[in-house]
Parts: structure tokens; C-alpha cells; sequence
């Protein structure tokens, strides 16, 4: 179906019957700003901890490859202002299968009226127009997302036909109990990262995630989304090093937003990997044990990160271990792409 289109607005065949409704494509910087506050207060209606700033999401959309705001995010507005989004993106995995990735936002306020639905066909439509410019060989699947918070959103998806394929859990721990004392495996030495390291141990975090599910490549604008981030504190960082080759590294950091928004003073020991020479040797455990005990010198008083619950090394285990409990569960939602 050809969509009639203007440089300010799109017209979609099954939008709702809500009177100012209008639909826009992503149009200046600034709109970055109505990316982020549309998904804050949707997650705060849905009890969603996941907050992020106007800084975070210019950073994180920026730096997409292949990704362009002018045409892979739509706005819903009622009279003139935002109240629903979705985006859309691609990925390429390593088993040669491609994703065609949507994501979106619904004020509660306008949810149930059919905007949620529109956004997702519309997407859709734009996803098969990326589909039809790259090679066909392969698997290809739509991909969405949720959490056990989001019920409205979980029975849309599952009602187009998306089924969950994967679950993770946001996890948490408090660092009031005891931070055990654990010894690095011998030959092995935590050091601080030098500036000149930093492109090294990106790669070698790619490298030890290539083992997981769903893995992508890195690639050059997914490095800068990295370094850009607010997120990225090599002073925090629990690297491991054998010689000069990388072992293993837990990237702490802390969301100073995210504590401000939540009232917590919450640390995160997130990426956590170990490269395949130095598994099995209780690395991650003892990366882990000395991350807690510098974010609690940091002034924190617990201690997040997230899993894929069937994480092929034991992850969901080795975290348990240490006191990490499930805090939210999230959904992986995928349905095949064919021609139509």
C-alpha cells in the first residue's frame, strides 16, 4: 500500500478516529527530547524502572548504522503535541539471520484507542522497505519487546501474530549483605584501562559475546555509541588482565539520573564477560566481588544488571550465587518476515 506523505506529515490508512490526531516523521534534534519523555512517563505508568535522558537517547540513536530519525521514527501528536512513537531498525546476526526491529511508546492516557496498532502496521510497512534493500538469503524476522509490566503491549504484539522467543531479568542486590572476598585466578591482575585501551577491550568484549544468543558484530558506530555514553566510566571499570591480553572486565558504571529519578543509589555491574581462554576459573565472581566493593566506596548501597535467563556460561546462576534476585522479567517477541 503507497502511504500519501508530506515532508510534515504521514497519512496512515488505519489510524484511529481521535479527533487532532496527526502523524509526523522525526524532524530536528529537539525531538529527541520527546523520544526520551515519551518513554519515561510510559515506563513510570507501566512501574518500568528504565529512565534516560535527552543526552542518552541523541547518543544511542546517533550512532545506529544505517539508521536515519527522518524516516525510521514516527510521531503520533494530538492538537500539536506528542503522545506516541515507534522506531525502527535492522540488525544483521552472525548466523546470517535479519532483524527488523521496532520499539515504541504510548501516553496511558491514549493507549487502547488504537494508536499502539497503527504504529505497529505502520512500522511494519517501513520495515519491509528496508527488508526489500538488502539481500534476502537468510531468516528474517520482525522483533519487539516487553516486560512482564507491560500487559497491554505483550497482548497487542501476541494479537499481530509476535510470539516470545527469549526471556531476560533486570536483577538486583543489595550491598548491605556481606561483599565476599575472592581471590583473581593466578596469573591474572586487575589494572586501570589507558585511554589507548579502550578500542581493545571493546573488541575483546565482542569477541567474548559471540558466544551468546543473538549476537551482531560491532560495529564502527556502535564503538562510538560506547564511548559517547554517559554510561562509559573507565574510572569504575574491573578489568583483568593476563600480560597484555584482556581476561575478563566487568564495565561498572553509575546512572546518576536514574538514582536522582528513583530515589536509589544503585550501581551497575554491567557488560560482565570473560573471554573463552580464562572461563571456568571463577574470574566473573571475583570481577563481580570487587566491582560491589567499589561501588559501595562509591557510596552506593546496591547493585544492578541484567541476563538472558538461558545465558549458554551460567550467568543466571553464577549471579544468584552472589545475591543478585530477579527484580523484572523481559520478553523477546519475534515473528517470521515473508513476503506479501
Amino acid at each position: 500500500m503507497v502511504l500519501e506523505m508530506t515532508a510534515n506529515q504521514v497519512f496512515l490508512p488505519d489510524a484511529p478516529a481521535i479527533d487532532g490526531l496527526t502523524f509526523r516523521p522525526f524532524q530536528a534534534d529537539t525531538d529527541y527530547h520527546f523520544v526520551a519523555e515519551l518513554g519515561n512517563v510510559s515506563n513510570a505508568a507501566d512501574g518500568v524502572e528504565d529512565f534516560v535522558t535527552f543526552e542518552w537517547v541523541k547518543n544511542y540513536l546517533s550512532h545506529m548504522a544505517g539508521f536515519n530519525p527522518g524516516r525510521d521514527i514516527l510521531f503520533a501528536e494530538i492538537d500539536g503535541q506528542p503522545v506516541a512513537l515507534t522506531r525502527v531498525w535492522s540488525r544483521l546476526l552472525d548466523d546470517g539471520t535479519r532483524l527488523y526491529m521496532n520499539a515504541g511508546s504510548v501516553l496511558p492516557q491514549w493507549r487502547r484507542q488504537g494508536l499502539g496498532r497503527a504504529l505497529l502496521h505502520w512500522a511494519e510497512r517501513r520495515l519491509r522497505a528496508i527488508a526489500a534493500t538488502q539481500p534476502a538469503a537468510g531468516a528474517r524476522a520482525f522483533r519487539s519487546f516487553g516486560s512482564d509490566h507491560e500487559p497491554g503491549a505483550m497482548a497487542l504484539l501476541e494479537h499481530e501474530g509476535y510470539a516470545p522467543v527469549r526471556y531476560g531479568f533486570e536483577m538486583a542486590r543489595s550491598l548491605t549483605e556481606p561483599i565476599p572476598d575472592l581471590p583473581l585466578p593466578s596469573g591474572v591482575e586487575v589494572r586501570s584501562v589507558r585511554p589507548e585501551r579502550y578500542r581493545q577491550v571493546y573488541a575483546d568484549m565482542n569477541e567474548a559475546f559471540r558466544d551468546h544468543w543473538g549476537h551482531s558484530e560491532a560495529t564502527a558506530e556502535d564503538y562510538l555509541r560506547w564511548i559517547n555514553s554517559p554510561h562509559f566510566q573507565p574510572h569504575l571499570w574491573q578489568v583483568a588482565w593476563a600480560g597484555n591480553a584482556v581476561a575478563g572486565m566487568v564495565l561498572n558504571y553509575i546512572d546518576a539520573d536514574y538514582n536522582e529519578n528513583y530515589k536509589r543509589l544503585r550501581g551497575w555491574t554491567d557488560p560482565i564477560c570473560v573471554r573463552r581462554p580464562w572461563r571456568k576459573q571463577g574470574l566473573a565472581k571475583a570481577l563481580i566481588a570487587r566491582s560491589m566493593h567499589a561501588l559501595k566506596a562509591q557510596g552506593m548501597t546496591e547493585v544492578g544488571l541484567g541476563v538472558d535467563a538461558d545465558n549458554p556460561n551460567g550467568a543466571l546462576r553464577l549471579y544468584e550465587s552472589l545475591g543478585y534476585r530477579q527484580v523484572m522479567r523481559f520478553l523477546t517477541y519475534e515473528k517470521p518476515l515473508v513476503e506479501v
